[in-house]
């Protein structure tokens, strides 16, 4: 967490000593020490900017198009929720949250804006059933960690979580091992590390396939395994054991992209730069994205990340385990996390689905 920041007591001059000053004076000068010195990790700020609320008069829900959508909206007309159709994530107004990485960025977020994961995929009229009203009662306001919490405890430095058993499950995760065939800007890490190569213990997915670790991998994830990690071993969504067949979220980032799962927000073209969507407008907090990054990898994307929204200038991020930081960043290792302009990450989106 960043350090917090310390007031000093305001004294008036007719009671200053030239003793008082002097000492006032190195106290400041020594907090600055202290704090140059402290470490820069990957933060989240809880004390809100602003905490919104839910306005005059009754909650009324509303339908969109493109895609298809309800929208709660309070007495104000502000939107407190949104729920897509064929969707299991839901976008809640909640107390507003700061999120950094002052290591390699100088960007933050600062949001409204809480990502969950629903029991059931939303579809018209779901605001009536009785799985909804419990869920909603239990999530609506609620500060408990949500997805965008959840990545943010991989980041650079974060802190280790352990669960009851002693298995660390939260922490700051490495990308992958070194890759001995490799070079710095040249593969220098491997790929396939997944979320049970993180925990460093064996997970039995539902189709029965058993997912052993690598010891080299240990607490290491790479892209599509830092969004598995997210939204399927922390938010319980559910996860395939590979790209094959199945419910639920494939390994990769190709998979992902081109599976059943989740709702199309920006439909896949083509891989090519023909293929770069002409409008990202349509994108929600909490929307997977993907990426055409290497040419080696032909037809097949190969990155993914989850969007979070406008920075504090403006511009639309995202946050991705990559090789360059090795983990989870909203950085500018190995190029600047921005889909707006016309920089790496924005030039090579291809498409972006809402799970």
């Amino acid at each position: 967490m960043t350090a917090k920041r310390r007031t000093r007591p305001v004294l008036h001059a007719v009671v200053l000593t030239t003793l008082v000053s002097g000492s006032a004076y190195l106290t400041v000068e020594l907090r600055k020490e202290e704090q140059a010195k402290a470490p820069a990790v990957m933060s989240v700020t809880d004390t809100p900017n602003g905490t919104a609320q839910d306005g005059d008069g009754a909650q009324t829900w509303e339908r969109l198009k493109n895609p298809e959508r309800s929208v709660l909206r309070d007495g104000k007309g502000s939107i407190l929720a949104t729920f897509t159709d064929g969707a299991r994530t839901a976008t809640l107004t909640g107390p507003s949250r700061t999120f950094s990485e002052p290591a390699t960025t100088k960007t933050r977020v600062i949001t409204t804006d809480w990502v969950r994961v629903m029991p059931e995929e939303w579809r018209q009229g779901a605001e009536r059933e009785q799985w909804f009203k419990d869920w909603f009662k239990k999530y609506f306001r609620s500060e408990e960690d949500d997805v965008f919490a959840f990545a943010f405890q991989y980041g650079d430095q974060a802190p280790a979580k352990k669960d009851a058993s002693g298995v660390t499950y939260a922490g700051d995760a490495d990308f992958g091992p070194i890759n001995p065939k490799g070079s710095v800007g040249n593969d220098y890490r491997l790929e396939e590390s997944d979320f049970f190569d993180y925990l460093g213990i064996p997970y039995t997915f539902r189709s029965g396939v058993k997912g052993q670790p690598e010891k080299a991998r240990f607490r290491s994830m790479d892209c599509s395994g830092f969004v598995r990690t997210v939204f399927g071993y922390r938010a319980r969504f559910p996860l395939m054991a590979d790209d094959k067949a199945g419910d639920g979220l494939p390994r990769t980032a190709n998979g992902m992209a081109r599976s059943k799962s989740g709702v199309e927000v920006i439909p896949l073209k083509g891989v090519g730069e023909d293929g770069r969507p002409s409008s990202i407008d349509v994108l929600q907090p909490g929307d997977l994205l993907f990426f055409k990054l290497d040419t080696r990898t032909g037809e097949r994307l190969d990155h993914t990340g989850i969007y979070l929204g406008n920075d504090t200038d403006g511009h639309k991020i995202f946050i991705s385990s990559r090789e360059e930081a090795n983990g989870p960043t909203i950085g500018d290792k190995g190029g600047t996390s921005r889909l707006d302009g016309n920089g790496y990450y924005a030039s090579t989106l291809r498409s972006a689905k809402r799970l």
